[in-house]
């Protein structure tokens, strides 16, 4: 098994992960930029292939999106006032109380945290935003459908999830989170309309790339079709699923 510095795992399908992972609620961003001190200048840090960065675009005047696998970064779409440069979260990237936001959808839990939050004080203006993001495993209102996700998720995946898996299934509650908190709304998420869109959206998860890495064999095809038929019976619609946020100013020293 790999563990939590193993983060590169995304970029081997990359333009699958592009194409499979949601967009993230235009109204997650307007709030955002509602409550940071100004809108110059956002980070975007984990960028992958630049989803939230886009949606920064649109309310900062200049985003720089940061990631550490150049794979990912290569799928990213461009925009003139998006700066798309290969960082680990870990390094220092010369942004002294500068940013009015740093962002990371999705992707804090793969971090070093104590040496990220260091650049991240560093980067941030003394009253700067930092939000951090993510979703746990999608559960639907039908009890027949949940019961073949959880047996994809324990019983066919259970030894592949890394220990950062902690964080994503714990909701981010229980993240170390050094910064004076916010409190959130509630923001939702589409990840599916069908059951092969869901178990294209989970393919891109690590713990299934794991399996297929150690196995040779795709673990969503051990579901694909009891999934589909309870879907089908169960007039499962589109799935949305709850973002979990932590959102916090930086503490003046």
């Amino acid at each position: 098994m790999t563990d939590a510095r193993d983060n590169r795992i995304f970029g081997h399908d990359a333009g699958a992960y592009r194409a499979r992972r949601p967009s993230y609620p235009d109204a997650l961003f307007d709030w955002l930029a509602q409550i940071a001190p100004a809108r110059e200048l956002a980070w975007d840090c984990g960028t992958g292939t630049g989803q939230a960065a886009q949606k920064l675009a649109r309310s900062f005047r200049h985003v720089r999106a940061t990631d550490a696998d150049a794979r990912l970064l290569a799928q990213a779409t461009r925009a003139p006032n998006i700066d798309y440069a290969q960082f680990s979260a870990e390094e220092n990237i010369d942004l002294n109380a500068q940013v009015d936001l740093i962002t990371c959808a999705c992707s804090v839990h793969w971090f070093d945290l104590d040496l990220f939050y260091v650049q991240a004080r560093r980067a941030l203006k003394p009253d700067g935003v930092i939000g951090l993001w993510t979703y746990d495993w999608p559960w639907t209102s039908s009890q027949a459908v949940n019961a073949v996700l959880e047996k994809l998720k324990t019983d066919i995946l259970g030894a592949y999830w890394g220990p950062v898996s902690v964080y994503y299934f714990g909701q981010y509650k229980n993240l170390p989170f050094p910064f004076i908190e916010i409190e959130a709304p509630a923001f939702h998420v589409e990840v599916a309309q069908t059951s092969d869109e869901l178990l294209d959206f989970l393919g891109t998860w690590s713990a299934p790339t794991k399996y297929r890495n150690a196995t040779g064999v795709d673990p969503l095809a051990l579901v694909r079709e009891e999934l589909a038929e309870t879907w089908r019976t169960e007039l499962i619609g589109p799935l949305q699923v709850p973002l979990h946020l932590r959102v916090g100013r930086k503490r003046k020293i």
